[in-house]
């Protein structure tokens, strides 16, 4: 095994995450150490380094030439996340250092360079790492911890209570089931409820099935889909936060996927509000529905003729 992956299996003894564990954050770690390809892990040491000395010595000992402009990325989504993890020590010898300083320097702490001294010897090294995640925890961990603790509830029309992960996108999505479909489509059952990070929260591949709509592993979803049962209609929102509006493009792609569908169809675009909702204002299809998360009581009606519901060609 290399040198740079003995490091990123110290980076996940540590407890770092996925992101961290990487070859730009295991040439980090040996130059904070000090080790080059063939200097022994006992012989690490603990010096004082800028984000340009440490890229230096990865040119210097692993022929890593990071471009300049790299500083940044190293300083953000490795020495950051280092600091956090209590690897390392930001300006020890001047902490009253501005942040945005040329001059911040890192240095690894004495529990951290005693893990990495310790590689390879066993027990030894199992110790170190014991007492490193005792005396700090696992930034994985911690991470982990503060995504669930900021996850998006919702209690469903049955009772069901689901999760959604953290984020703009999920807490829209959140509203459409929560404000609008009590307001626009009362009793309405949620068939399908995506999520950013876990794919599918809620599918009913069943109710859909029951309802003519048959799905292939090429088709993509809407973001919720609600059947309301009394007017036999089901509703297709898109949520949009950064893309996805139902566009003639999309509402092409959805009545493919929902052309055989028994229950009439409703497009919807939800978005969190009227500033979002202008920039995408050109690219909404006419015979659809645009609601807004943050004017919940209200529906800017597309389809010309009438007012909610589906239209009949």
């Amino acid at each position: 095994m290399s040198r740079t992956n003995d490091a990123i299996s110290i980076l996940a003894a540590f407890g770092l995450p996925r992101a961290q564990q990487n070859e730009r954050s295991a040439l980090t770690l040996l130059a904070l150490a000090g080790l080059r390809p063939k200097t022994p892990w006992e012989s690490a040491k603990a010096s004082l380094l800028r984000t340009v000395d440490i890229m230096d010595f990865m040119r210097d000992a692993y022929k890593k030439d990071y471009a300049p402009n790299s500083r940044e990325t190293i300083r953000r989504q490795t020495l950051h996340q280092f600091e956090q993890a209590r690897l390392v020590d930001r300006n020890p010898d001047d902490p009253t250092r501005a942040t945005n300083s040329g001059k911040n320097a890192y240095r690894l702490t004495e529990p951290a360079l005693a893990v990495i001294a310790a590689f390879g010897h066993g027990l030894a090294f199992d110790h170190a790492v014991a007492a490193f995640k005792e005396q700090f925890g696992s930034l994985e961990t911690a991470y982990r911890g503060t995504r669930e603790l900021h996850r998006v509830a919702l209690v469903l029309s049955d009772g069901t209570e689901v999760s959604l992960s953290a984020g703009v996108h999920n807490e829209l999505q959140a509203a459409v089931v929560r404000d609008f479909g009590p307001r626009f489509a009362p009793g309405a059952r949620v068939l399908y409820l995506g999520d950013t990070a876990d794919k599918h929260v809620v599918m009913d591949a069943k109710a859909l099935a029951d309802l003519g709509v048959t799905l292939t592993e090429h088709d993509k979803l809407p973001d919720v889909v609600l059947y309301q049962p009394d007017k036999n209609w089901v509703f297709l929102v898109e949520a949009v936060t950064s893309h996805g509006p139902v566009s003639p493009k999309r509402h092409k792609e959805l009545e493919v996927t929902f052309g055989k569908c028994r229950a009439e169809r409703v497009y919807v675009t939800a978005f969190p509000d009227a500033a979002t909702f202008r920039k995408y204002v050109a690219d909404i299809a006419w015979e659809t529905e645009v609601w807004l998360a943050d004017s919940p009581d209200h529906m800017i009606h597309f389809n010309g003729e009438k007012f909610l519901g589906p239209h009949k060609k």
